[in-house]
């Protein structure tokens, strides 16, 4: 059955339910490469999927901050103070993963 242009254009997931995925599936590969039973080709191949999955979250991390941005100020996002790194890790103690919390 072909696909109309309206269903290709509608998204299957929200922006934070991907991002929720994609960090899912990182802390999971993440937790699968630490245990050290992988072959050296599964290791590279896992490493450059978790490499993709870190980009696609930083992705939607900056577009969460720029839709945060233009909430708190419509008319000029650019002159609202940026969200560092350092301040994400002192509100959660630093850690690395949100299991950790």
């Amino acid at each position: 059955m072909a696909r109309t242009p309206a269903q290709d254009d509608t998204p299957s997931t929200s922006p934070v339910s991907d991002f929720e995925q994609s960090l899912d599936a990182l802390e999971q590969l993440v937790e699968k490469m630490e245990h050290g039973e992988m072959s050296l080709e599964d290791s590279l191949a896992a490493y450059e999927r978790g490499v993709g999955l870190y980009r696609r979250c930083q992705s939607a991390l900056e577009e969460a901050e720029l839709r945060v941005r233009l909430l708190s100020d419509p008319q000029n996002p650019a002159a609202s103070e940026p969200f560092s790194a350092q301040d994400a890790g002192s509100q959660d103690g630093g850690s690395r993963s949100r299991g950790d919390v």
